[in-house]
């Protein structure tokens, strides 16, 4: 379980802000059953809302539960954190590119020449190690929330996670570490991977950080290292790409011998890791250099060139397709963003010594890995191969125009998701939209349910009321984001009722055996807002084998939208789903316009009708 800093001066988050609440637990059964109701037959909502009653009855198992997750809360710092945790990530068995790391992708770099790559990658390093200094000194400027409730402190944990994370792969759950911080034991060295070698690049020399022109001097060395032939290693980065316990057995066999461990000590203890990938022969278009960065092309282009459990991974591509993937345990994608903006400041170079060269890792391989190697490298492609992404750039307008409309323009955005995804299907399903709950202590999400009764009826109504129905839409998911980012939301909440009654060797109460609750957490649609002030924006795959991933980032005169599915789904197509949420768009617009031409048309005859009539001058 995750080992985190406490105590340090500037930690206001555990000393000021609230512990995440509890809901009532009538409340949230009165939600579920809200959310489920017009997205299942009414055969089986009257088979679910008789399991709901009983389990919520007075004196029954649902009170017995709450009990128990009342008194966790008053022990604990946050009482739905390692839940979480373990619930979203650590027990999933899916491989973590695409099924879980987000990618940041960076806009595309114009690079003269390799040089030139390898200077935008040294100043990177720079700014990675002017933030990291911020973070270790804990001069991290507070986050306040902005949006709904605005102007409310944030916890700022997450950050202090950005470097000194490390998920390591277990055969039934995975284990998030994070460094404590001890002055004298802060890692000082970043892992370069470089076609499909990797390197141990130490940042600090004689107690003095490497100047901007010292780092470029050291990838040089290393790209050259990187082409000895007699040298070159397997490539032992695939296996982080692979299934969590396929990946945990590859490990068990890799350090049986001394030599890997070592390297893999060197790898699980360094600050990031900088991946330098080689031209990827594909046209640079948003779609593309989204794909790449999230699974880096597979094992024929750079899907080797990676080290997936590290947190942070920096892509340079020689070809400038740039950015940064992330282990998602860690942090939410909002964090990255920051870190993203304030990092890639231009920072200035000293003097430069004779520095020792980098380190090339080594490995030892034997006829059993290299079977090994070959599987994660044959199921890293079937991976790549079945991604279906489209990037989507709505120029039309952005929010600007929303919110002229006076609405919020994420609760707008996700009423067209809903419209979209009824164009395509006829019907709407269990959607997910990350909902941050940092204004609590340890705070990381919950979800909004967007899928809401108003949506249904909004997208199926007739011309005459339509403009109505949006504002209820509007409305209905403006209040649940409400709930969800004040620890009202049901999700959390469910979940930590589940786990107690796991805790208390119970039978699994029937509740979370009905086939409805199941459907109501297959999140077909898995959406999330991850806004940005510079051009670059956020991409990952769908969480279901049938569903999509809905990214998007709304910006004053457009929207970016990041949409994938998988192609071996006969029921899915990003290309559809894409061109059904333009229309839809463009719909919403339309509406909007001859709403306001006709409130503007009625307020000019009620002003003439009031008016006392004048003759002459």
């Amino acid at each position: 379980m995750p080992i985190l800093e406490r105590g340090t001066a500037r930690d206001q988050d555990s000393q000021v802000l609230p512990k995440v609440p509890v809901p009532l637990l009538k409340q949230t059964l009165d939600t579920y059953l809200k959310c489920v109701q017009h997205l299942v037959k009414e055969e089986q909502f009257k088979k679910t809302r008789a399991i709901v009653e009983k389990f919520g009855a007075p004196g029954g198992v649902g009170e017995t539960l709450q009990k128990k997750l009342l008194e966790r809360r008053d022990k604990m710092a946050n009482w739905v954190y390692d839940y979480w945790l373990e619930d979203m990530y650590l027990n999933n068995r899916l491989a973590l590119p695409v099924n879980s790391s987000p990618a940041m992708v960076f806009p595309k770099q114009m690079f003269k020449d390799h040089k030139d790559a390898l200077r935008f990658a040294a100043r990177l390093i720079s700014g990675v190690l002017e933030y990291k200094a911020l973070i270790d000194g804990r001069s991290l400027p507070v986050d306040f929330t902005r949006g709904q409730l605005a102007v409310m402190p944030m916890c700022m944990e997450q950050y202090y996670r950005l470097f000194t994370s490390y998920r390591y792969p277990g055969l039934k759950t995975d284990t998030l570490t994070v460094q404590m911080k001890a002055a004298f034991s802060a890692p000082e060295h970043m892992i370069v991977a470089c076609k499909n070698q990797f390197f141990v690049l130490d940042v600090v020399a004689n107690s003095k950080q490497l100047s901007e022109e010292e780092i470029l001097s050291q990838l040089e060395k290393i790209v050259k290292m990187s082409e000895n032939a007699e040298e070159r290693l397997p490539p032992f980065g695939i296996l982080t790409s692979d299934g969590r316990t396929e990946w945990a057995q590859a490990r068990e066999a890799l350090i049986k011998d001394q030599i890997n461990r070592d390297s893999l000590a060197l790898i699980e203890s360094c600050i990031c890791v900088v991946c330098l990938d080689e031209p990827s022969g594909l046209q640079p278009s948003d779609t593309n250099r989204a794909l790449l960065m999230l699974h880096g092309g597979g094992h024929e282009k750079n899907g080797a060139n990676r080290w997936y459990d590290k947190s942070m991974q920096f892509v340079v591509g020689m070809d400038g397709i740039c950015g940064v993937v992330c282990e998602h345990s860690p942090f939410e994608g909002i964090v990255l963003v920051q870190f993203s903006s304030l990092s890639s400041k231009m920072v200035k170079s000293s003097s430069f010594r004779e520095l020792p060269p980098p380190r090339r890792l080594r490995w030892k391989c034997n006829p059993h890995i290299q079977g090994l190697l070959a599987a994660s490298a044959e199921r890293l492609q079937r991976l790549v191969n079945n991604l279906d992404m489209t990037v989507f750039k709505f120029r039309d307008y952005g929010k600007e125009f929303i919110k002229q409309q006076k609405m919020s323009p994420d609760a707008f955005i996700q009423v067209a998701l809903q419209l979209a995804f009824f164009k395509c299907t006829g019907r709407l399903v269990s959607t997910y939209e990350s909902a941050s709950i940092r204004r609590f202590q340890e705070g990381r999400v919950d979800n909004i349910r967007s899928a809401t009764a108003e949506a249904l009826a909004f997208v199926k109504s007739m011309d005459s009321e339509k403009m109505k129905r949006l504002g209820d839409a509007i409305k209905a998911q403006t209040s649940y984001t409400i709930a969800a980012i004040t620890g009202m939301a049901i999700d959390n909440h469910l979940l930590g009722l589940l786990r107690i009654s796991k805790e208390l060797n119970m039978e699994k109460p029937e509740i979370f055996c009905d086939e409805t609750y199941l459907a109501s957490n297959h999140f077909i649609l898995s959406t999330s807002q991850v806004p940005t002030t510079v051009e670059m924006f956020c991409c990952y795959g769908p969480v279901v084998p049938n569903g999509y991933g809905a990214c998007y980032n709304p910006q004053s005169d457009h929207i970016i939208f990041c949409v994938s599915s998988f192609w071996d789904n006969t029921e899915t197509s990003s290309v559809v789903f894409v061109k059904a949420l333009n229309e839809g768009l463009l719909e919403i617009r339309d509406l909007c316009n001859r709403s306001s031409a006709t409130a503007s048309k009625l307020a000019v005859a009620s002003q003439g009708a009031s008016q006392p009539h004048k003759s002459g001058k």
